[in-house]
């Protein structure tokens, strides 16, 4: 690795870069002056200069000898070594009295490729979920047209809204199992062109009848259920303690901004060139992220062979990489409460969301009065809130932990802001008197709820690293049963209630999650 920046030191003198293109080769020029080299060798001691980026410049037999007043100063050379390869630094003299060392060998790599392996495993992770939730939210747009075009009712638009569950519900844990026996890598990769290759179909289908657009909807929610579980797999293996809250809560903040970005750009395709072109448009990304995956991307920092030393070190923290999960040690993962824990958090914390999310239009237009153009615009609010408190959590919950309290406080602490704040804004709807107040509690509510995924979102790792993908995929279906029960219950209680009636049982769950939670949820490794 080349020299890169500036070698700073005591009366050091300016660097001074230059290149030549014989032999092929770079050089760099150091103007280092008579009176530094004097200062800094010692008259014939040998010193090393630290230089940035691991490398060093070693000097030999370089001396000034003085005379009258007047310095004359010898030629030398100079040894360069870095981390990566060897070359030699001439020094010669300089006009204005300065000698001057030149790189003949080294190899300067742009900053891109000096970018953390890790964090690019992140962002790519980032992006799946991206395109994961602008899949997923265009039929919610896109529906509106079709079912005019093919005479659809509500029930069987409900019927086709319901089949992207059949599939998701069915790949929770096996995505769990795969990942962890066949690595991240090739379970998100899987997932992602599943899902793409399905969203494209969709107009396809839907020309071709309403069974067959079921069962595409159905194979959509096949690849966006290994989501979860094989991103949950890929970062427990490539991030370290100390940035698994930040780097889980960026990955989730994806989902949030999918969903800002498909509930956006679907109007405006439709508008423009017909509902089948939100099909295609959103489908065809994820060819292009497929190809970064295939380039990048890689299950195991042991597999990735441009990763460097140091980075391995500061990703497994001295412990040694462990193999792939043969067997699923079932009855021993049901046998601990921090599992439990998970479960039941999990079920009660996406009772609440799912319901904010999914009835969040019809509170607005019928008990605030918004038309539906108003209650569309509203809807992205809480993505966005949740998007940036998700971001601000990770980093409170990082810097808590790197400062020394425990990992178990610092989740719980976390879940119970991500369970209590919900809890509290929305036990204030029933006392606010504008529709403004009342679309604040709600952007409150979604905001603080972002705090569960530094709590437990990240938990699964924390208690069994191993079995990362499993854990998320048992939780989660939890919680996508939750948000299925939660649904038509909801529309259950209005019809023999009202909305505080619904806010209530959200409420009740809350609280017994923070009971659950703060009774059983530990931060320590329970499954090796």
């Amino acid at each position: 690795m080349a020299i890169a920046g500036l070698i700073s030191n005591r009366n050091l003198g300016s660097f001074i870069a230059s290149s030549s293109s014989a032999a092929h080769q770079q050089r760099h020029i150091l103007s280092l002056q008579a009176t530094t080299l004097k200062h800094q060798l010692g008259g014939h001691k040998r010193r090393s200069f630290g230089c940035g980026m691991g490398t060093r410049l070693r000097f030999r037999d370089n001396f000034i000898k003085e005379s009258g007043g007047n310095s004359k100063i010898n030629t030398s050379r100079a040894s360069y070594k870095s981390e990566e390869s060897d070359g030699v630094v001439d020094s010669l003299p300089s006009a204005d009295g300065s000698a001057e060392a030149i790189l003949v060998q080294g190899n300067l790599r742009p900053w891109w490729q000096q970018f953390p392996r890790r964090w690019i495993i992140v962002l790519l992770c980032f992006a799946s979920f991206l395109l994961c939730n602008m899949d997923r939210v265009n039929m919610s747009i896109a529906i509106l047209p079709m079912s005019q075009q093919y005479n659809w009712n509500s029930a069987t638009v409900g019927l086709i809204q319901s089949s992207f569950f059949w599939g998701y519900l069915l790949t929770q844990i096996l995505g769990g199992i795969w990942a962890d026996k066949f690595g991240g890598k090739v379970v998100l990769g899987f997932g992602v062109v599943w899902w793409s290759i399905a969203t494209v179909m969709t107009p396809i289908a839907a020309k071709l009848g309403l069974p067959f657009l079921l069962v595409v909807r159905a194979f959509m929610g096949i690849g966006e259920g290994v989501a979860m579980p094989a991103m949950n797999n890929m970062l427990s293996k490539w991030i370290p303690v100390s940035e698994r809250s930040r780097s889980l809560a960026l990955v989730y903040s994806g989902m949030y901004l999918g969903s800002v970005t498909g509930l956006g750009f679907s109007p405006m395709l439709i508008h423009k060139f017909g509902w089948p072109s939100v099909f295609y448009s959103f489908g065809s990304l994820g060819s292009i992220w497929f190809l970064l995956w295939l380039k990048y991307a890689y299950s195991s920092p042991k597999d990735d062979p441009e990763l460097s030393e140091e980075e391995k070190k500061i990703i497994l923290g001295g412990s040694k990489p462990r193999e792939p999960v043969t067997v699923i040690p079932w009855k021993l993962i049901l046998s601990k409460p921090p599992v439990w824990a998970l479960i039941i958090s999990h079920f009660c914390h996406n009772w609440g969301t799912f319901i904010l999310l999914t009835w969040m239009p019809t509170y607005y237009n019928q008990v605030l009065k918004f038309n539906l153009t108003e209650s569309g615009l509203l809807c992205v609010l809480p993505w966005f809130t949740m998007a940036v408190f998700a971001n601000v959590g990770g980093w409170i919950a990082d810097t808590l932990v790197s400062r020394g309290l425990s990992i178990t406080t610092v989740r719980k602490i976390m879940q119970s802001i991500g369970f209590l704040g919900p809890a509290f804004f929305l036990s204030q709807l029933s006392r606010v008197k504008t529709p403004a107040m009342a679309v604040l509690c709600m952007a409150c509510s979604q905001g603080s709820d972002a705090f569960s995924q530094s709590g437990l979102y990240s938990n699964h790792q924390d208690i069994g690293p191993r079995y990362a993908g499993v854990l998320l995929g048992l939780s989660n279906t939890a919680g996508v049963l939750a948000g299925v029960f939660g649904t038509a219950a909801t529309g259950y209680i209005l019809q023999r209630g009202s909305w505080d009636d619904v806010f209530k049982v959200a409420v009740g769950l809350y609280l017994i999650g923070t009971l659950v939670w703060n009774l059983f949820a530990t931060g320590e490794k329970v499954l090796d």
